[in-house]
């Protein structure tokens, strides 16, 4: 009989935790308890996994006792104070947090992308960024055929990036617009209906946001690319999920359209979608609640006079693939 294990999900009760409880019975996780924790206030409330009410539970030190796996999404405060609980009690967490993301003891995985990584842990796994995470689904094939050197990114963020409160502002927005009421955002620094803000996470001393640098910092360290260039600028989008992403690359070797092509129609986690004629390329509202990255529009870069430049345009779902899916996937890896 294949092994079970007893699996946690810290933050049961929010956006992502959701969609791991979801993505757990999905794809069949062999789990042979689960244990559904939350902060006190939802303590008591039950979800449902496999037609079977559980309670959830307070998150407490002593909640991990007998627990193999942990997936916490939390928020990073939390998983940092419970980090010595999980691991001191032998589970394994996997975090969707920053909080450990480039600490060099803890290893950033995308399956698609460095699932031998996950070797080196010590207790905790980190989920990277969603916007990294789908980005670099389509980009590693890629690199791995024709080395990466550079990489120019523009993201289209959507409003679930922001959670569930994102999602209610957009939608009661567009709501107030339409009626001629007056608006006053919350969650976003500006109004996101009918407006696009560059704006995603705090500024730098240097000009990027943290939401832009993660981008650099966590590629470099996926990919095992120290020097690796990147430049990246992230937008807040009036679309309610599924983020996409604009990526100029330059390689050290040739490229051509169709090795692109060909290389990503064989990566797993991607799906070509690159038909113009056809008016068919990756749209955010066809990526929502898809497992895999849609990758289109993959053209050579005509700024260029060699053939080691192309363009292509990706859009994924950050809930799934950006957080719930790649924490999963991460864990069926364990």
């Amino acid at each position: 009989m294949a092994k079970e294990y007893n699996v946690a999900v810290a933050g049961a009760t929010g956006a992502v935790g959701v969609e791991m409880i979801k993505t757990l019975e999905k794809r069949n996780f062999p789990v042979k308890n689960l244990k559904l924790l939350a902060s006190a206030r939802s303590a008591g409330k039950t979800a449902k996994f496999k037609g079977t009410d559980i309670v959830i539970e307070e998150l407490t030190e002593n909640s991990f006792k007998g627990v193999d796996i942990a997936l916490f999404s939390a928020g990073g405060d939390i998983s940092k104070q419970f980090r010595n609980a999980v691991v001191s009690s032998g589970a394994v967490m996997i975090d969707n947090s920053s909080a450990f993301r480039m600490e060099d003891d803890v290893p950033l995985i995308v399956p698609e992308v460095n699932a031998e990584d996950v070797k080196l842990h010590k207790g905790v796994i980190a989920n990277p960024n969603c916007t990294t995470a789908i980005m670099l689904v389509a980009v590693a094939p890629l690199h791995r055929a024709k080395k990466l050197k550079r990489l120019v990114a523009s993201t289209y963020q959507a409003a679930s990036g922001a959670g569930a409160k994102g999602m209610a502002e957009l939608i009661e927005q567009t709501r107030q617009i339409l009626n001629g009421e007056a608006i006053e955002p919350k969650a976003f620094a500006h109004r996101i209906a009918f407006n696009l803000i560059p704006h995603i996470d705090s500024f730098m001393p240097n000009g990027y946001t943290k939401e832009e640098l993660k981008m650099l910092n966590e590629s470099r360290k996926m990919l095992h690319l120290p020097e690796l260039m990147l430049s990246c600028t992230s937008v807040r989008i009036p679309a309610l999920r599924a983020h996409s992403e604009a990526l100029n690359l330059e390689f050290e070797d040739d490229i051509t359209p169709e090795e692109a092509r060909a290389i990503l129609e064989t990566a797993p986690g991607v799906t070509v979608v690159d038909d113009p004629e056809a008016k068919r390329y990756p749209m955010p509202v066809d990526a929502t609640e898809k497992y895999d990255v849609l990758v289109g529009r993959i053209r050579q870069d005509i700024s260029r006079n060699d053939k080691k430049g192309l363009d292509i345009f990706v859009s994924g779902d950050q809930i799934l693939k950006g957080a719930a899916l790649n924490a999963v996937q991460i864990a069926e890896l364990l």
